[in-house]
């Protein structure tokens, strides 16, 4: 009794990552709010802007180059919006269960696993999106950009680790 599996730490994980992704996309909010931004949260959270892939947000390339990588065919502009919000969501979510694996094999996970866990899923993008041309190296961003991108990515990592710990059985450990 008490004992966590590999699955109930991966299902914890796909809650805790999309508890960390709304977290980390209100922060978005707040900022782009306060930088004068008008549209109300769901506008903003659904990318209700987006209209076409010229001005889609990087997680809707990365969608659109795997969907239309499966297909061989092109998808229209009226995709960029849904695509984007698919591979956002996916990604955040799906981000959750390596972490919810990793921290229910521990005795005890802890909210402080969040700040490597964030940290590790921040400095993923600046590896693997340069080479594909959805990000610069990391060197052509300013600090100031890279801080906040961090501090958002930080924020998800210890909201999933907070919600990871508070769905965990006080004494758990996977079944052998």
């Amino acid at each position: 009794m008490g004992r966590m599996t590999p699955l109930g730490a991966a299902v914890r994980g796909l809650l805790a990552g999309a508890a960390g992704t709304l977290a980390m996309d209100v922060l978005l909010y707040l900022r782009y709010r306060r930088g004068g931004g008008e549209q109300g949260f769901v506008p903003f959270e659904s990318s209700a802007s987006v209209h076409d892939w010229r001005n889609a947000p990087v997680p809707a390339q990365i969608g659109r180059r795997v969907v239309e990588g499966l297909l061989q065919r092109p998808l229209p502009d009226r995709l960029a919006r849904p695509v984007g919000n698919l591979t956002h969501w996916t990604y955040g979510t799906v981000g959750g269960v390596p972490y919810g694996l990793v921290a229910g094999s521990t005795p005890r996970p802890r909210i402080a696993f969040g700040l490597p866990f964030g940290a590790t899923v921040w400095m993923t993008g600046y590896l693997v999106l340069p080479p594909t041309g959805l990000y610069k190296p990391i060197e052509d961003y300013d600090r100031t950009t890279l801080a906040k991108d961090l501090t958002a990515h930080l924020v998800y990592g210890l909201t999933a680790a907070t919600v990871f710990a508070l769905l965990t059985p006080t004494r758990h450990r996977f079944r052998p």
